[in-house]
């Protein structure tokens, strides 16, 4: 495999670092009262001001013109993602734990797939072995993920895991499946959503630092407007007086909203939107582990399962994605990219033959016998 095909699969890895990352500071900042709403608000805020001097200085001169149509695509962006999923992703998480609703967001590679065979962004063909391993690799993500949440299993006895809220898990399960998974549920279809949308817009609108920051900045406006509209009587929420939300805020606003949106439109141009989100349960692997560590949360042997299963499932989606052809791989979601490189390359050629031709025209000195 060449050095280049390891490019993409490492900078998922890292944003699903980032994503769990953020999962956990996210569980414990709202554990401390922080509200969800406002923090997308900041959080947004300090990705726009962090990412925007960058789009100024480094692509000013690739800046499309601003159409009605760009306009919408962009704030239906910051309003699916930024705001809608993760308004309604915090909520759920906060009738749940931390690896519950990471394991909830396992759904988004089965929408996003679903999604991209209908706005043909993948190509399955049912008779070839590498879409048969897409669709197997996401049946057992998927299935992995559900096993990880339902099904539990005996209880194992880590030294760093609170056994004391076991008894309080199992009370309250009922109303996490009652207000949780509905909430995650809706939070997976816009994230689903958002990323096809990013592949459709990065055709009219190819800058990709530029694109990142004014989702940021409608992700801001609308999430404040959403904000205002739910903490109208608690003035307290909007208080930046907090470590955690203070924290919480930098650490999203950086990692998951301002780098993770680069690093997915990458991605997204290089691989497809499939192979995007087909990383997504390795963050759930992560933040089992990390939950036990940092918020002292249960791990059982069903969750040592699902994970297993979720990491054949990922091996098979990144299987049967290699066996792509490298046409479809570069050309199904950005082919005006390849064409502008193709075109640059032209021009080069013909510059160095216009060059070399030049060379040989030119007369020789004479060669002078001493």
């Amino acid at each position: 495999m060449p050095k280049e095909a390891y490019f993409p699969v490492m900078l998922m890895i890292f944003q699903q670092f980032g994503n769990a990352g953020m999962n956990i500071v996210s569980k414990f900042a709202i554990n401390e009262g922080i509200s969800q709403h406002v923090l997308v608000v900041y959080r947004h805020a300090l990705a726009f001001a962090a990412i925007a001097p960058f789009a100024v200085m480094l692509e000013r001169k690739q800046w499309p013109m601003m159409t009605p149509s760009i306009f919408a695509k962009i704030a239906l962006l910051g309003l699916l993602e930024p705001v809608m999923d993760q308004n309604l992703y915090y909520t759920g998480m906060k009738f749940s734990t931390a690896t519950f609703a990471t394991a909830m967001v396992n759904l988004v590679p089965v929408f996003v797939f679903l999604m991209a065979w209908i706005f043909r962004f993948e190509k399955v063909t049912i008779r070839k072995f590498g879409s048969q391993l897409k669709i197997l690799g996401t049946i057992l993500t998927l299935g992995g993920a559900m096993f990880m949440t339902m099904v539990n299993g005996p209880m194992l006895n880590l030294a760093w895991a609170n056994h004391n809220h076991h008894h309080e898990s199992n009370a309250g399960i009922n109303q996490i499946l009652a207000k949780g998974v509905l909430m995650i549920v809706a939070a997976c279809l816009c994230w689903a959503s958002f990323i096809i949308l990013q592949a459709i817009t990065l055709k009219s609108y190819p800058a990709q630092l530029s694109l990142t920051a004014l989702i940021c900045l409608m992700g801001a406006i609308q999430g404040t407007v959403v904000a205002l509209g739910i903490e109208w009587s608690n003035p307290s929420a909007w208080s930046i007086n907090s470590k955690a939300m203070i924290f919480t805020a930098v650490y999203g606003g950086i990692f998951r909203s301002g780098l993770g949106y680069y690093i997915q439109i990458l991605v997204i141009k290089i691989k497809g939107p499939v192979f995007v989100t087909a990383f997504n349960p390795l963050c759930l692997v992560i933040v089992a582990i990390l939950s036990s560590f940092i918020l002292s949360e249960l791990m059982y042997v069903g969750r040592v399962i699902g994970a297993f299963v979720i990491v054949i499932g990922l091996y098979l989606v990144l299987w049967g994605k290699s066996k792509d052809p490298p046409s479809e791989q570069t050309e199904q979601v950005l082919a005006p990219f390849e064409s502008v490189k193709l075109e640059e390359m032209k021009r080069f050629q013909l510059h160095s033959n216009r060059s070399d031709e030049k060379d040989h025209s030119a007369p020789s000195e004479p060669i002078q016998h001493v």
